[in-house]
């Protein structure tokens, strides 16, 4: 069926007033168009079923990435779980894979092949992340090709609340039943989010609809704290109607079967704002290490008429940086950790070139960050290939007390064999950070003790050796940089212990500036101590 018809259905020409709207302002304009169906407190449900639902919405991911990244990872989770019915598997039953590892291996036999870029290509095709309206006002749309959902199941499934649909399920990231909530705060002022989905059997209707922040009224003003998220029913059902397939915009294909969703004037940060096949690609890349499949990001020509490179695939930023071909990587080492509290944990350290070829140290190292620490996260913790927090670099400096590896060292520390209770301790439900409680302390004291010794350690006295061969750019920086600037003279002998740095010889005073000081000295006889107080 063509959406676009001149006998399509009110239901019709709603979702495609919604869908092609580019703004949280034509939204606006949509609702306005409508009244009769948005202007009825009727037609709007709290999400959950809950009108406390500000609270657990609100408090999810605190970076509109890392909110993002759960929208995706339930596109994977959809996949996975469609690849499963198909099978005839019950996805709660043994018959199950009891992992995403074994989930892939059993529904994707040819995932080895996904290494060459066209079949990787092909795959990906399956999720695509895709950009809509002007550069500055960027809406997003996700599509995958996972299992559906009948309309008359959102309510048990896209629009509720803490009901642990997938927490029986062990071949799914999911298992809250809230995080793809997070991104509705990260949608414009007014919260538009758009879901419009049909089963992957191509059985029921096409249903769809929208959520927002309820708009209290004055006299709500006066008597709640808080307001709500609600979504759209009409006449007490999902909006839905009948469709064999929808040209919406997909990359390579039209809308048979699975989700779409709509996220209007998403607050992508500063650095995500440019072409989001290369800016928005490399941040999901970190977050989402090693992916169960590949996905697509895609921009539009509307948007950036120029670039050649609107649609680009990503696999996670584990390929990237163990390429055999890598410009960026100088050596990379696992090491397995077992302790009684922890269990096991594998942990990867990435090691950057100090200097790339045709590239100074400084561009050197502002490429390295440009492309791999975009979100500044320099150790990762991850668990079925998705980061759920992250160090800084200050654990480089301050806990190993390897400065020199500041601006070139990725560490990335695999939690999914840890112990369960101390890995359920460790993490916050939003998986975007770490708990500040006993169990990320011991983590963060064992991986300092664990890293000081070994290859790493020998590594950074490599490179505390490298900087003081003679003739080296980097010493030469160095020289410059304690010829230039007023360091202390302890400092200077401290540092030259370290780096065999040249002392600084004392300059003799220059006569012509001695003769000015006793000249001026002569014109202004009185010192400071010279100066009395009047007396009367």
């Amino acid at each position: 069926m063509d959406l676009f018809n001149q006998t399509m259905s009110l239901e019709e020409a709603l979702f495609r007033d919604l869908f092609f709207a580019k703004t949280e302002e034509d939204v606006n304009t949509v609702i306005e168009s409508y009244p009769h169906i948005f202007g009825n407190d009727d037609n709007w449900y709290p999400l959950g079923k809950n009108e406390s639902n500000f609270g657990v919405i609100e408090n999810q991911q605190s970076s509109p990435i890392a909110a993002l990244i759960e929208k995706i990872t339930n596109s994977i989770d959809a996949i996975l779980m469609k690849k499963c019915y198909e099978a005839g598997i019950d996805p709660k039953s043994l018959k199950a894979p009891q992992s995403i590892e074994d989930a892939v291996t059993q529904f994707f036999p040819n995932s080895k092949s996904w290494d060459l870029p066209k079949l990787r290509r092909l795959q990906a095709e399956d999720i695509q992340v895709i950009a809509d309206g002007p550069r500055m006002d960027t809406s997003l749309i996700i599509y995958d090709n996972g299992e559906g959902q009948h309309p008359e199941e959102f309510e048990a499934t896209f629009l509720s609340l803490l009901r642990g649909n997938k927490n029986e399920i062990h071949f799914v990231q999911g298992k809250y039943n809230m995080g793809g909530t997070g991104a509705i705060v990260f949608c414009g002022k007014k919260r538009y989010h758009l879901i419009g989905s049909r089963r992957f059997d191509e059985t029921g209707r096409f249903g769809f609809t929208l959520i927002r922040k309820h708009p209290l009224s004055k006299q709500e003003q006066h008597t709640k704290k808080n307001t709500w998220y609600e979504y759209l029913k009409i006449n007490k059902k999902i909006p839905a109607f009948d469709i064999t397939e929808l040209d919406v915009g997909l990359y390579n294909r039209k809308f048979k079967t699975g989700t779409l969703i709509k996220l209007y004037s998403y607050d992508l940060p500063a650095g995500s704002r440019s072409v989001i096949s290369r800016d928005l690609n490399q941040s999901i890349n970190e977050y989402l290490f090693v992916p169960a499949l590949p996905i697509y990001t895609i921009d539009k020509k509307e948007r950036y008429p120029l670039d050649r490179a609107l649609e680009r695939e990503l696999y996670g930023l584990k390929r990237r940086l163990e390429q055999d071909d890598s410009k960026y990587i100088e050596d990379f080492f696992s090491e397995t950790y077992e302790d009684q509290k922890i269990g096991k944990m594998k942990v990867t350290c990435y090691v950057f070139k100090p200097k790339m070829e045709g590239k100074t140290i400084k561009e050197s190292r502002e490429s390295i960050r440009r492309e791999f620490f975009k979100n500044d996260m320099s150790v990762l913790f991850s668990v079925n290939g998705q980061v759920h927090a992250h160090y800084t670099s200050e654990f480089i400096t301050r806990s190993l007390k390897f400065p020199l590896l500041k601006n070139h060292l990725l560490i990335h520390v695999d939690c999914t064999e840890m112990d369960l209770n101390f890995r359920n301790e460790l993490f916050m439900a939003s998986r975007d950070r770490l708990k500040g409680g006993d169990e990320s302390r011991y983590l963060r004291e064992k991986l300092a003790d664990a890293l000081k010794k070994g290859k790493l350690k020998e590594i950074n006295k490599r490179r505390k050796e490298a900087i003081t061969v003679e003739g080296g750019e980097a010493q030469e920086l160095l020289k410059s940089l304690t010829k230039n600037l007023p360091f202390n003279e302890d400092l200077l002998k401290l540092l030259n212990q370290t780096f065999k740095l040249e002392e600084r010889k004392k300059e003799p005073p220059n006569p012509q500036e001695k003769k000015s000081k006793n000249e001026k000295k002569r014109r202004n006889p009185l010192s400071e101590n010279d100066f009395r107080p009047f007396s009367s």
